[in-house]
């Protein structure tokens, strides 16, 4: 869909760029240096959940302490796709059918998460360094969760053509 602003026409994103773009404002408000990313849990075309990287609930920041790191890994901080699924939980919203957005395909960790909650489909923007991809994709496949990649060059908001 083609809309006019200010006298030029801009294509309207699609709601997987919508989302995509709400799960980077999320990331927005990640509290560890290290890495910014946020996630979406969307129903129905309605947010229901938002998650970022950072520590548990009343534990101190990465940014306040410092972080935790073991193997190169921080230890404080929750995974974005985590803290959406723990976060609906924590308000008694079910996670079940749900699509998850978010900028990174998600570590095997949280793929294992994602399983769990009942997300039926993963949009993502690009595939981290350090994802174990192969065990990440087996474990989607399995359980019959669909995976779209969309690279950031499909939609430039500030595009004038």
């Amino acid at each position: 869909m083609t809309v006019e602003l200010d006298g030029e026409r801009k294509e309207r994103p699609s709601w997987d760029e919508y989302f995509l773009r709400l799960a980077d404002v999320v990331a927005e408000r990640g509290t560890c240096p290290r890495l910014k990313v946020g996630a979406v849990l969307v129903r129905d075309k309605n947010p229901i959940s938002t998650g970022y990287n950072g520590a548990p609930r009343g534990i101190p920041h990465c940014e306040e302490v410092g972080c935790y790191l073991v193997n190169g890994h921080c230890k404080r901080a929750n995974h974005s796709e985590a803290n959406a699924i723990i976060n609906a939980a924590y308000n008694g919203i079910s996670t079940k059918d749900t699509i998850l957005y978010t900028r990174y395909l998600p570590c095997d960790d949280c793929a294992k998460d994602v399983v769990n909650a009942g997300v039926s489909r993963v949009v993502y923007r690009e595939v981290y360094k350090n994802v174990d991809q192969p065990f990440t994709l087996e474990l989607f496949e399995i359980a019959g969760i669909e995976l779209v990649c969309i690279p950031d060059n499909k939609y430039d908001p500030l595009s004038t053509s």
